[in-house]
């Protein structure tokens, strides 16, 4: 197929140019052994049971397609941290059962994911292998392992792991005669797996799954081929954490409104009195720089006007409504007020296209979630009139799933960090290493 890639204007509007990928859709599995890059780093409580299928289930298109074909699937994915180590309590043997019920196909399981010639080599049309943890090896992230980068060999062993991570990715890439890359969660990291692999696969043998479709287009559909108003609604504890976005973001949007325990920083940089809230002094020379840039772009940033403050950090306590630049001592802003909802709920519902991501409240406390329930509701009804809605972080994920709301919004992304680096402007080596980027 040709595979669209875009120049941008201002409003990164498209210009647009073509290259050749391989197509998944078009693509024909029937004898072939396909191995798929999934994300199955699902939650797990004690007892080792999963606790959310969410991202099982969202890769079933992707799977069941190589398996209607006629195909044979050898899957692989991360879970936790294990810092290149065997961790059994990272171990996906324990989801073996679910993968096979969801599947609705036995699973057969490979205990070291380095070790699995035989097995996969043994796999018939319709039959499906699951690889164990990918970050039991630390070739699999390919960072030097017990040494520091300021010591003198680091250099050394930095290559050194390179070429180990390359052999581990020719290793993986053995047992199969294509590569799809289905775990967007994963695609803002140069693993092994998630983009090294793709070198050993010529163009007609390596693809972006069902999954990874649905996230590139739905970022692309924000970024690249926004209607207007494009509004993006930005919140979260810290702008440190968002930055980057915003600035990139300023170069796109029409309205950007600024939400969360974020929005401290720019209030005491203006001079504001903010009480105990949370905030970044030294950040506050670039919420300065933000506002005067966005003036000078002609965007308009939507701060909060007044906020719901507590006297402590906690759920149950007492509750008082500041304005934003006048906050008491002894007190710190915990979430969005009615007046700061109106003023935004009125941006938002005249937006053709939507981007949020981050919550406008301390949102795990239930007395200081309304501010973001209400947002969530205000983009659901903003796209129910016709508005391209993108969500992707996860409070703002478990606000819309928390009201229902997640077949309301036109997209939920499943990747929160590769989301926030693709709206930063940064290349996904997941993604590249498929389009040949």
């Amino acid at each position: 197929m040709f595979f669209v890639t875009f120049a941008q204007n201002k409003y990164g509007n498209n210009l647009t140019t073509t290259q050749n990928m391989a197509n998944f859709n078009d693509y024909n599995f029937a004898g072939k052994k396909a191995i798929v890059r999934v994300d199955f780093n699902v939650p797990l409580n004690e007892e080792g049971k999963i606790t959310d299928d969410t991202r099982i289930r969202g890769a079933l298109p992707t799977l069941k397609k190589i398996l209607a074909d006629g195909g044979s699937l050898v899957v692989m994915s991360h879970m936790g941290k294990p810092k290149g180590k065997v961790n059994p309590k990272l171990s996906l043997s324990q989801i073996v059962d679910a993968v096979a019920t969801a599947l609705g196909t036995e699973v057969k399981f490979a205990p070291d994911c380095a070790k699995a010639a035989d097995a996969a080599a043994a796999l018939k049309p319709g039959e499906v292998l699951l690889l164990e943890n990918l970050r039991f090896y630390p070739e699999e992230e390919g960072k030097p392992v017990g040494i520091d980068k300021e010591d003198p060999g680091y250099d050394a062993a930095k290559k050194e792991m390179k070429a180990r991570q390359a052999e581990f990715a020719k290793t993986l890439a053995s047992y199969a005669d294509c590569y799809v890359n289905d775990a967007f969660g994963t695609a803002h990291r140069r693993h092994a797996s998630t983009a090294v692999i793709a070198d050993y696969f010529d163009d007609n043998n390596k693809m972006l799954g069902l999954l990874m479709e649905k996230e590139v287009t739905a970022i692309d559909n924000v970024l690249k081929n926004a209607q207007h108003p494009f509004t993006a609604i930005i919140g979260g504890s810290k702008v440190s954490s968002k930055l980057a976005v915003i600035k990139n973001l300023l170069d796109k949007v029409d309205n950007l409104i600024i939400g969360g325990g974020m929005g401290f920083t720019f209030f005491k940089a203006q001079g504001g009195k903010i009480g105990n809230s949370l905030h970044e002094d030294d950040l506050m020379p670039e919420a300065l720089n933000v506002l005067a840039e966005a003036e000078k772009k002609g965007v308009h940033v939507q701060l909060s006007v007044a906020t719901v403050a507590g006297r402590e950090f906690s759920n149950d306590t007492e509750q008082r409504i500041f304005d934003t630049h006048n906050i008491e001592d002894g007190w710190e802003g915990m979430d969005a007020s009615p007046a700061s909802l109106a003023l935004w709920k009125e941006i938002i519902m005249k937006s053709k296209t939507i981007l949020w991501n981050g919550p406008v409240g301390v949102f795990e406390f239930e007395n200081f979630a309304k501010g973001t329930g209400e947002i969530a509701k205000y983009v659901a009804e903003a796209t129910k009139n016709g508005a391209y809605s993108l969500v992707g972080g996860g409070d703002s994920v478990a606000a819309v799933n928390k009201f229902g709301l997640a077949d309301q919004v036109s997209y939920v992304s499943t990747g929160g960090g590769a989301m926030l680096e693709a709206i930063e402007g940064k290349t996904l080596p997941g993604v590249a290493a498929i389009k040949g980027e």
